[in-house]
């Protein structure tokens, strides 16, 4: 039993990004379950790309689920929100099991993070509205739609960042806008309008998250260019130290944390608290990280061209 315990824990271990990026709750329940769907999809022969959309499905019904008052159905919603997460998990495991990891699947899985949510947010608006009818309640979600979609966008890029300069092999799946940009301009709409279609989200989201974050962005950049690619020792091992600690409170802005506050108010009652949820402790939490991550990648720009001026 021990050896089939550590048997399994490595396998789970082989389809993680890095562990440091990994939440508690992915470690011991998601990723686990995700393995298995991801051994079962792959003997069904089923793509990522098809997990991906099936793991949608679940999550734009459970958003609709959270639309009644009735408690049992939202609890089918909370389930069927679990089962979208573990598939969204899922896919990525599988992906890299089956050594089918692309940035096309990256960007539809990220296409249906945000449909998922869209769902989750229209409907508890309108549940909201019907309770109280006041316009008010619309500006509100809408607010609070701007901030998750913002803290998403950070939180994923800081974390894609840990992996570049932390995680060896993680830097061949780095884009910059610049890059997107030229291959969404050489790229037509009568050849492959899907896939021009998705270079133009996936383009406003990598402008998104370089304008969040510019002293971050300069730093990877001039790390491209100082050390083409390949980062040295002493830069992982800074880099490390510095945005290891902050990798806990980046996680709090990811699914999980509004996860298990919205099941907490759905089962008191009280979902509009989710729109301030988002919109104060995590906004708070959104800016101080902000603050502490480009403060951090300013002064490492300092050292990376010292090193530049010495070398």
């Amino acid at each position: 039993m021990p050896q089939q315990t550590d048997t399994l824990s490595s396998r789970v271990a082989a389809t993680y990004k890095a562990r440091e990026v990994e939440g508690l709750l992915d470690l011991y329940f998601y990723r686990p379950i995700g393995l298995r769907l991801a051994e079962f999809f792959e003997q069904l022969k089923m793509t990522p790309t098809a997990v991906t959309l099936f793991g949608g499905v679940c999550g734009v019904v459970a958003g609709h689920l959270y639309y009644y008052r009735d408690l049992r159905i939202n609890i089918v919603g909370m389930v069927l929100h679990v089962c979208a997460n573990a598939l969204d998990n899922a896919d990525g495991q599988l992906a890299r099991l089956t050594q089918r990891e692309t940035r096309k699947g990256r960007i539809i899985d990220s296409v249906a993070d945000h449909v998922v949510f869209a769902s989750i947010y229209v409907h508890l608006t309108l549940r909201c509205f019907l309770e109280n009818p006041s316009p008010a309640i619309w500006l509100l979600a809408l607010a609070a739609g701007i901030s998750h979609a913002l803290q998403g966008a950070a939180a994923d890029y800081y974390r894609s960042t840990y992996l570049y300069f932390a995680a060896t092999g993680a830097r061949t799946g780095f884009d910059s806008s610049a890059g997107v940009r030229s291959e969404y301009q050489t790229s037509g709409w009568h050849q492959r309008p899907w896939d021009k279609l998705l270079l133009a989200l996936y383009l406003n989201f990598t402008r998104q998250q370089e304008m969040l974050a510019p002293h971050l962005k300069r730093l990877r950049d001039a790390a491209s260019e100082l050390f083409e690619g390949q980062i040295p020792a002493w830069l992982r091992a800074r880099y490390q130290n510095l945005a290891g600690p902050m990798l806990k409170w980046w996680g709090l802005l990811m699914t999980n944390t509004r996860m298990l506050v919205l099941f907490v108010l759905l089962l008191i009652g009280r979902p509009i608290y989710f729109f301030w949820f988002e919109l104060i402790p995590l906004n708070a939490l959104f800016v101080y990280l902000i603050f502490r991550e480009e403060t951090m990648a300013e002064s490492m720009q300092e050292v990376a061209r010292k090193w530049r001026d010495l070398a």
